[in-house]
């Protein structure tokens, strides 16, 4: 015998597109994929979703008022077997962070051909993420280095500690390169720490090493002898 079909909620408020959606699903995958209803009202998604049992759902993030990240919450919160793929007209990689937060299991740009959502939808019910390439190039990204305003509130001095304490320095010797007593280079290691948001040098230097102010240390002059 074969699987039954995945069962499938659509949450959009363009109702366009979500009917030509549902009309590719049922026309041309009719053996993969079953339609147990649409919304176009983010406070519905979580009903639909749970009086009909969906496998997935198919979440539009551009609905007024509240928005689909909230469409996903509550889905979640209310059926959290539900598995969802979030869709978005923008590349706001921002909002596509906020829908994987709030529980999505992939998220894919609006301008993709309807008909290449079968794959993913399988591909997410199997228990598997999808992300669409420029998005996931992005969220990387993102996650190399601290954030611009952390970088933009290190002062020249800072810059300079944060990259001669990655090389694994000793204080003295940090001090003597800051032209500074030991005790107010620990200060100075300290406050810096507090800055970057890290608890010892080790993640500070992790952090320097994505950040590339250990290419810029390593261009420093050796200490004096």
């Amino acid at each position: 015998m074969s699987p039954k079909p995945y069962v499938v909620v659509i949450v959009d408020d363009h109702e366009l597109f979500a009917e030509g959606l549902e009309l590719l699903l049922t026309r041309d995958w009719g053996e993969l994929f079953v339609i147990g209803g649409r919304t176009t009202f983010v406070e519905e998604a979580a009903d639909l979703a749970t009086s009909c049992d969906a496998d997935l759902a198919i979440v539009d993030l551009s609905m007024p008022p509240l928005g689909g990240v909230a469409a996903i919450r509550h889905i979640k919160a209310r059926h959290p077997r539900t598995r969802i793929l979030a869709l978005s007209g923008t590349d706001d990689v921002a909002l596509a962070q906020e829908a994987l937060r709030a529980g999505a299991d992939g998220f894919l740009p609006k301008t993709v051909r309807p008909e290449a959502l079968a794959a993913p939808l399988s591909t997410i019910a199997a228990g598997l993420r999808v992300v669409d390439a420029t998005v996931l190039d992005a969220l990387l990204g993102s996650s190399r280095g601290p954030s611009a305003q952390v970088v933009k509130a290190l002062t020249p001095p800072d810059v300079k500690l944060w990259g001669l304490l990655s090389t694994g320095m000793e204080t003295a010797d940090i001090a003597t390169r800051m032209v500074v007593s030991e005790r107010t280079a620990k200060r100075m290691v300290a406050s810096l720490l507090h800055k970057l948001g890290v608890n010892n040098r080790i993640a500070a230097a992790a952090l320097a090493g994505q950040s590339g102010i250990l290419d810029a240390a390593a261009g420093a002059d050796p200490l004096p002898h």
